[in-house]
This record gives C-alpha cells, sequence and structure tokens, in this order.
C-alpha cells in the first residue's frame, strides 16, 4: 500500500478519521491510502482524493501538496519545507485561500523567442507582458475584499488571477463581495472561487 498525500497539517487529529495520516517531523501528512499498482491518474481516485480534501478542509486548515507525491514510510521529500509549513500553519490556521481569477479585455501578446538572446532574458520579457485587468476593477476588488494578504499572478497574457488570504469567518463576505462586483462590473468576466487550503500562501516567508 502508498498513501496519495494530500496535505501537511499541524495535528493528527485534523485528519483522522476523513483520510491516513502520517507523521513527517513534527507535522502530519495527511493522504489516500491505495494498492501500489494503482495508477494515480485514475479518475475515480482523483475525484475520492478531491473530496477528501474538501473534507479536511472542513476540519481545519492544511499546506496543500501538489497531486502526485506518493509515501510509504519516507517522508524525507518534504522535510526542507516542514519547519515552515509549521511557522505558516500556526500564524494562519483559521485562514483559507479563496481566488479571484478575471479575464482582460485586450490581451497582450507574447515576446518572440527568436528576439531574445538568452533565456533569461526572455523569461523576464515574459512575465512582463502578463496581462493587466482594468484598473478601476482592480481597486474594486482590493477595496471590497477583505482579506490578510493579496497576490495578483499574471497567469498568461489573457487573464490575471488573485489569490487572497482569507480568514474563515470572512468567506461569506468575500462571496457576497464577489456578487456585488459582477453586479458593478458586468462587462469584466471573472470567477471567484475557494475556500482552499494554503498554497499560493505556503511559499510566504513572512
Amino acid at each position: 500500500m502508498k498513501l496519495v498525500v494530500i496535505g501537511a497539517h499541524l495535528h493528527r487529529q485534523d485528519i483522522e478519521p476523513v483520510a491516513e495520516a502520517v507523521a513527517a517531523g513534527d507535522l502530519w501528512l495527511s493522504g489516500v491510502a491505495v494498492d501500489d499498482d494503482q495508477p494515480l491518474g485514475d479518475r475515480d481516485l482523483l475525484l475520492r482524493v478531491a473530496q477528501t480534501r474538501a473534507a479536511l478542509l472542513d476540519r481545519a486548515t492544511f499546506v496543500a501538496i501538489r497531486y502526485g507525491y506518493a509515501v510509504r514510510d519516507d517522508t524525507s521529500k518534504v522535510a526542507p519545507h516542514l519547519a515552515r509549513w509549521r511557522q505558516l500553519l500556526e500564524e494562519h490556521r483559521d485562514a483559507v485561500e479563496m481566488t479571484l481569477k478575471a479575464a482582460v479585455a485586450a490581451p497582450r501578446p507574447r515576446p518572440d523567442r527568436r528576439d531574445f538572446s538568452s533565456g533569461a532574458d526572455y523569461l523576464r520579457a515574459l512575465h512582463a507582458s502578463g496581462a493587466e485587468v482594468d484598473p478601476r476593477f482592480r481597486e474594486a476588488v482590493e477595496a471590497r475584499i477583505p482579506c490578510i494578504r493579496r497576490r495578483w499572478i499574471a497567469r498568461d497574457n489573457a487573464s490575471v488571477e488573485m489569490a487572497a488570504l482569507v480568514k474563515r469567518e470572512d468567506v461569506a463576505a468575500v462571496i457576497d463581495a464577489g456578487a456585488a462586483l459582477k453586479r458593478e462590473f458586468p462587462d469584466v468576466p471573472f470567477l471567484l472561487s475557494g475556500p482552499w487550503p494554503l498554497e499560493v500562501f505556503a511559499d510566504d516567508h513572512e
């Protein structure tokens, strides 16, 4: 048997009996137990993991681990992250992530790789070419969505995403703010989703 890992948690009781738990330093990893020969891309397994992930988040906030990491007894792969994850979980145990992905009216063209002499220069230009949302919409989002911290991310040249670290008690207010934004900006397509476990902010060092 192997464990398809879902996330890292502060306490074992945050996991059981919803999922299996395995110790990793002074944290605990949650996961779904499967046979060794079980393909990780199996649709039923993916659905089972998604349902378990949602049930775990209902219990307590955790750091999400990218799908595809499976363990038996050895958790050394996550060892370099454990101290940072513990600090993050202790600081934001009562917070979750919400995301708002918005389309832009005029996507910027991607830079041509042939115009650059080095990969680093191309990557910098690619990042700078990221789309920008209507500044009035962005200002309204930042004013209306209550959050501890936010991060705008240019995912591609046609959309931007705001990740927000939100107190659990403010999730309903964020959803209400999304409804108000739809009424105020009917021409700006966007999707507000969540709550999610800590993913974007799992890299925070603050």
